[in-house]
């Protein structure tokens, strides 16, 4: 009996032999244990210690083999992460296949837009030095903050943080969270998109007067007329389901973006300067005039860096397992959609302060490019221009607005327990197409408060990052890693406060009459 016993067990395919101090992982490599601080070999209990080669070693062999493929589909599902059945009716988690090239489309066509264009108004303001030394800082304080917000996304074992409000509550509490991180957020999507309308109706009127010149002068469409045109192609273009659908609208604004933002430098730096033109920063009347135009001087350059309130989300339509987390592929797509949006911001300053130094109009360099060159290049390349402006616009608004319309349907869906229907979905999408157009049209000068609405998001993009990396992550107290980032988030929350105050001043002294474009 014990001879046939043992020519049975041999019949039983033999598997390589494993040593103690190893776990065999489903990939086939061999990961040591890791060792406590006394150097012995760790026994702490993990999910899967069950399933290690100590245990299964009285087993026999099919079993084992069993419980290491059940590992394995462990493994690769990942932190066996709680998923919210509500997430698969709405636009931003409602399809996960992104990748590292939609990340940096969306990020670039977030990172880079209308906002670019009126940097060349802080450095009239600010001079050459500061203005430099402003702009490089702000380029690298938001980077880091935008990789603390990729880490985040899955700090909590189990948890998908989707959303920039859901990572806020998670650090700050829940109330706490709503009513710090809500306003920001929703003002920053909410104010860009209507700003964008505002943007792409003028810039619509502008490129049709060039067009057409003084053959279509004889009936033309008033501005708001140019609006309503504008937020229609916007409403039909947002009719996209999901902030996936959208990757290839965020290709089309990323490529315009990077090309009219090197036409307008390369233009302007190519034509003769004024005869008048100086670099001394503007003289203001007064000492407390000088200092509240400086602030809002920076919250320009702080408004130019936003698309911060979208980060999550864009990661939120990543696969995500234990071996191949969502960070890595959308960390390398901001890589490099952050290189590419220092290629368009950093140009578009220097060079159009170097073109027009403080003559720059309130506006930006398109404006100042249409005030002064109208006659000097030709209309086709000032035509092009516009175009391509119009067309980043409506790419856009489309992201800006995900946020919005995912806020919509999780109400619905949370009230009725069930997917938006196309009707349901398309009216939420008309509605806030109109309601954007309607404060457009009551709040015209919207377009230009770049210094106020940086002043009131930037917590978003170079505060509350610091904050949740603290309060999340938890680094040792009186650490390097701890006092550097309460400073980066307080010095955050003093420049807000600073920066919007200056943003009212400068509204009030110039009595609400700043336009992007000089008027007809």
């Amino acid at each position: 009996m014990e001879d046939r016993a043992d020519m049975e067990l041999v019949s039983i395919p033999a598997t390589p032999r494993v040593s103690t101090p190893e776990i065999l992982t489903p990939s086939g490599q061999r990961s040591p244990r890791p060792a406590s601080k006394e150097g012995k070999l760790s026994t702490a209990w993990t999910p899967t210690s069950l399933i290690s080669p100590r245990f299964l070693s009285p087993l026999g062999t099919p079993m084992k083999r069993v419980l290491v493929n059940m590992k394995g589909y462990l493994e690769e599902v990942g932190h066996l992460t709680k998923l919210n059945p509500q997430d698969a009716w709405l636009p931003i988690t409602e399809s996960r296949n992104g990748n590292a090239h939609y990340a940096a489309f969306h990020n670039l066509n977030a990172g880079v837009g209308f906002q670019a264009l009126v940097l060349p108004v802080a450095f009239a303001f600010l001079g050459w030095s500061w203005g430099i030394i402003s702009l490089t800082i702000a380029y690298f304080w938001q980077l880091y903050t935008l990789w603390i917000l990729v880490q985040l996304h899955e700090a909590v074992p189990g948890k998908r943080y989707n959303r920039y409000v859901e990572l806020a509550q998670a650090a700050f509490g829940e109330r706490l969270g709503v009513w710090l991180a809500l306003f920001p957020t929703v003002y920053l999507s909410a104010g860009t998109a209507t700003a964008l309308i505002l943007t792409g109706g003028e810039t619509m009127k502008l490129f049709f007067q060039i067009v057409c010149g003084p053959l279509c002068s004889s009936n033309p469409l008033t501005t708001v007329e140019w609006y309503l045109v504008f937020t229609s192609l916007c409403i039909v273009l947002s009719q996209l389901p999901n902030l996936n659908s959208i990757a290839g609208l965020s290709l089309i604004g990323a490529v315009t973006a990077i090309t009219y933002s090197t036409m307008v430098w390369v233009l302007s730096v190519s034509q003769p300067r004024p005869s008048s033109i100086s670099y001394q920063p503007l003289a203001s009347p007064s000492f407390s005039a000088s200092v509240f135009s400086i602030m809002n001087a920076l919250g320009i350059i702080a408004f130019a860096f936003r698309g911060h309130n979208l980060a999550l989300e864009i990661q939120a339509t990543m696969p995500s397992t234990f071996k191949h987390p969502a960070h890595v592929p959308m960390w390398r797509g901001a890589k490099v959609a952050y290189f590419f949006i220092a290629m368009c911001l950093f140009p578009v300053a220097i060079g159009g302060f170097w073109a027009y130094g403080n003559l720059m109009p309130s506006g930006g360099i398109l404006g100042a490019l249409y005030a002064f060159h109208n006659h000097d290049i030709p209309r086709g390349l000032l035509a092009t221009t516009f175009l391509l402006v119009v067309f980043n616009c409506l790419s856009s608004f489309q992201i800006y607005s995900m946020p919005v319309f995912d806020s919509f349907e999780a109400g619905y869906t949370g009230r009725t327990n069930r997917p938006c229907s196309i009707w349901v979905r398309s009216g939420f999408r008309v509605f806030y197409g109109f309601i954007s157009f309607f404060i457009g049209v009551a709040l015209p000068f919207l377009s230009s408060l770049a210094g106020l609405l940086g002043g009131l998001t930037l917590p978003v993009t170079f505060a509350y990052p610091c904050f949740m990396w603290v309060l999340i992550k938890k680094p040792q107290k009186f650490s390097f890693n701890w006092y550097f980032n309460w400073t980066l988030g307080w010095l955050g929350i003093a420049f807000s406060l600073a920066l919007s105050i200056g943003g009212v001043w400068s509204i009030v002294n110039n009595g609400l009459k700043f336009k992007f474009f000089k008027p007809n």
